[in-house]
């Protein structure tokens, strides 16, 4: 069967305001306009860099009892998430599908570059 929504465990955790500590959630696939929409937004055009936290806020469905994530959350995402986060939509979004022999998704970020790039750059 084909997944579009891989769980996932943070190693830390995002802190919210209050005191709560959230690390369950939930990542789905990322359509065309995950990655195209977000390159109009004056933020990822003055720091390419923000395409990640954009983007990821688009395709995190879910993150404990949030009742929504968007790039504030993602913001406040210690390094560490962050990086597990980008490994795990590279190895979701890749050409590889499970069961072809690529890399199965089994919810552990892989040793994949971690990050985003901008359309158009090597």
């Amino acid at each position: 069967m084909f997944s579009t929504e891989i769980d996932f465990t943070l190693p830390k955790g995002f802190l919210d305001q209050d005191g709560v500590l959230h690390r369950e959630g939930v990542m789905r696939l990322a359509t065309a306009a995950d990655e195209i929409l977000p390159l109009k937004d004056p933020r990822v055009q003055q720091n390419p860099a923000y395409l990640t936290v954009i983007v990821l806020a688009r395709v995190i469905t879910r993150l404990g009892s949030l009742p929504d994530v968007n790039p504030k959350i993602v913001e406040g995402f210690y390094a560490s998430d962050l990086n597990y986060l980008q490994r795990l939509y590279e190895r979701l979004n890749s050409e590889d599908e499970p069961g072809s022999g690529g890399t199965a998704l089994d919810g552990q970020a892989g040793p994949r570059t971690p990050g985003f790039r901008v359309v158009g750059e090597a």
